[in-house]
């Protein structure tokens, strides 16, 4: 016998949220409603712009819930007049109150982009990139009040490449989210599931990324200057005065050559490469950088119209 599919209430509101979104909407278990953010404006005209998620769910005729509280109780009577067997959270941004956790009659479960106990909390692939971890992944949990510390019901792997950068890895564990939380919602429907607890004495935490962490202190070693160029994206990004020019760098390179020049100034300006030495005499390639107002460009464009030299300080 063919188990009943589950009521699903989605909770979500970034673009790492659309593919488990749209994989449920495709699967056997009905959304019968989408929880997100309120619209934020954005762009140069402030203007209201609907969350990914929202467009989503409209796009296929499923009801959206924008409320501003979570504990409102004319929100937590409107949920659950949906009659939702279980919640589903990825990515939506707050936490979540008991009143509304307890509307699901199966509760809720969240799409975490680690592999827990490590990495919970705000920034898990942000932190995982600049630690300079070789491997991270996605953990379907139980969801409960304490931040990110359910039972674990599964969980994949995915390697992080040398150059690879945060919303690269984001768009990947998203896809493999999407695949692994309706395979979670068959084995709850099926009564075929099983649930890990953490061990919370191996537990670390993400914490929301900063704007100062942009700033770079170039007596590190290279390779933490191009871990940190590679998690700090989208934002806020490396910042970097070259030239009396304020830029921001967006993708660089581990040189394979050492050099003599100076922690902190230009080693390689030349044939449209672009080289800032580093703490343990590595040369960090820049392969593209923003100068402020302007474009992105290659290393090479930001060359042909500007005078650097090597020993150029770098800020």
């Amino acid at each position: 016998m063919t188990a009943p599919p589950l009521r699903v209430v989605f909770f979500g509101t970034p673009e790492f949220a659309v593919p488990g979104l749209q994989a449920i909407i495709t699967s056997p278990h009905p959304v019968v409603a989408l929880v997100s953010q309120p619209d934020r404006p954005r762009g140069r005209g402030h203007r209201l712009q609907p969350t990914p998620t929202r467009l989503a769910a409209e796009a296929a005729g499923i009801p959206v819930l924008q409320p501003t509280r979570l504990k409102d109780p004319a929100f937590v009577s409107r949920l659950a007049s949906f009659g939702p067997d279980i919640g589903v959270v990825a990515a939506y941004g707050r936490i979540i109150p008991d009143a509304v956790l307890q509307v699901p009659r199966l509760g809720m479960i969240n799409i975490h982009a680690s592999l827990l106990p490590k990495y919970r909390g705000a920034a898990p692939v942000h932190r995982a990139v600049i630690d300079g971890e070789h491997e991270t992944g996605v953990s379907i949990m139980r969801v409960v009040s304490e931040l990110d510390a359910g039972a674990v019901l599964a969980t994949a792997s995915h390697p992080i490449g040398p150059d690879d950068t945060t919303p690269e890895v984001e768009r990947a564990l998203a896809a493999l989210g999407a695949d692994l939380v309706v395979r979670v919602l068959d084995d709850i429907a099926a009564g075929r599931h099983s649930e890990r607890p953490q061990d919370h004495a191996r537990a670390t935490y993400a914490k929301k990324i900063e704007r100062d962490e942009g700033i770079v202190d170039w007596s590190l070693p290279a390779e933490r200057i191009h871990n940190l160029v590679r998690g700090l994206q989208p934002w806020p990004l490396v910042a970097v005065t070259l030239g009396g020019v304020r830029c921001r760098l967006h993708r660089t390179q581990l040189a394979g050559e050492p050099t003599a020049a100076a922690p902190g100034t230009v080693a390689i300006a030349s044939d449209g490469r672009l080289g800032i030495a580093a703490g343990d005499r590595r040369v960090l390639r820049v392969l593209e950088i923003q100068p402020e107002g302007k474009r992105v460009m290659s290393a090479r464009e930001f060359l042909a119209g500007r005078r650097v030299e090597p020993g150029t300080p770098v800020s």
